[in-house]
């Protein structure tokens, strides 16, 4: 995926590498796709350029989705990254990006604006897009993205022994080492493109599989539904019955489980503030690292509608 552009991701505090994708610093050789690229179920043609541009992306399947907004489109030969270039045009993203679809219009709103003003974190990208977009713009955005349905996007898979991997500095997330082999799952997440081509040239359909240690899901589960005898607080409470959202309270069902372990982690550390935020501190203050990637195998495993 044409990112080299972006910053990279940074590790507030020292908090754990394998949440934050930092790329590997022995890099493997690569090959830059050129050409004509096309995508399964797609009647598009795209030339291997216009898939790896930030401020223009492909949009194979136009027909899934309403009109999109130009701060979501982007344009030929502009110098702004577009919503759709990390989110994707379904909003849906990777592991090093938020899941944004079907987000309460209000909520993406004030996440824009934390952005804006410090209170969210994230010095290399969102904080420099939030500040140079338009209150009319983002709420473009937000209203674009609400509409769409997201789709089963990650599985969740138990392992003791997932497959080798690095972090590409190109693509910003996991793929799989080309030596082979496979390594030990430690106290990590792993998730790598189930087809790299597709998701490097940002294909919607082509999800992600998520490694988690074994017994992940179920203590998950437990800690999600009952609070783990008062660890945390039960997620339903604020997230609705099926963790699908709850008024202007995002869906959690679903969601990349790297995401949503960075993200309990931010909030955990300070790094990720605002006011939403203040309702999750009493929830997260007491979580391990392994409760957190516990909680974030479960989600991840739900179906998102």
């Amino acid at each position: 995926m044409g990112a080299a552009a972006q910053a990279p991701q940074s590790i507030p505090n020292g908090l754990p590498s394998w949440a934050y994708n930092i790329p590997d610093q022995a890099q493997p050789p690569t090959v830059a796709a050129t050409g004509p690229v096309h995508m399964p179920g797609s009647h598009k043609e795209y030339d291997a350029a216009k898939t790896a541009s930030n401020s223009n992306p492909p949009d194979w399947f136009s027909d899934e989705h309403g009109p999109a907004p130009r701060i979501v489109t982007g344009e030929v030969g502009g110098n702004i990254p577009a919503c759709g270039s990390c989110h994707l045009m379904s909003g849906q993203g990777h592991p090093e990006s938020a899941d944004i679809a079907a987000l309460p219009v209000e909520y993406f709103v004030r996440q824009m604006n934390d952005f804006k003003s410090g209170a969210r974190k994230d010095d290399g990208r969102m904080q420099a897009f939030a500040r140079a977009a338009s209150d009319e713009d983002v709420r473009q955005a937000a209203e674009y993205f609400a509409a769409i349905k997201p789709i089963t996007f990650v599985k969740v898979i138990e392992t003791r022994m997932p497959p080798k991997t690095y972090v590409s500095s190109a693509a910003r997330h996991r793929l799989l080492a080309p030596e082979g082999g496979t390594e030990p799952i430690g106290h990590r997440i792993i998730e790598i493109p189930e087809d790299p081509f597709r998701t490097a040239n940002r294909d919607p359909h082509s999800g992600f599989v998520a490694y988690v240690p074994p017994g992940s899901i179920a203590q998950g589960e437990v800690l999600v539904k009952t609070g783990g005898s008062g660890k945390t607080v039960p997620c339903a409470i604020c997230h609705g019955d099926q963790l699908q959202g709850l008024g202007d309270v995002p869906r959690i069902a679903g969601l990349q489980p790297v995401y949503i372990a960075r993200q309990l982690i931010t909030m955990q550390n300070g790094s990720r503030a605002g006011t939403a935020v203040e309702l999750m501190k009493k929830s997260v203050s007491n979580l391990s690292e392994d409760d957190i990637i516990s909680i974030s195998a479960y989600l991840g495993a739900l179906p998102p509608k």
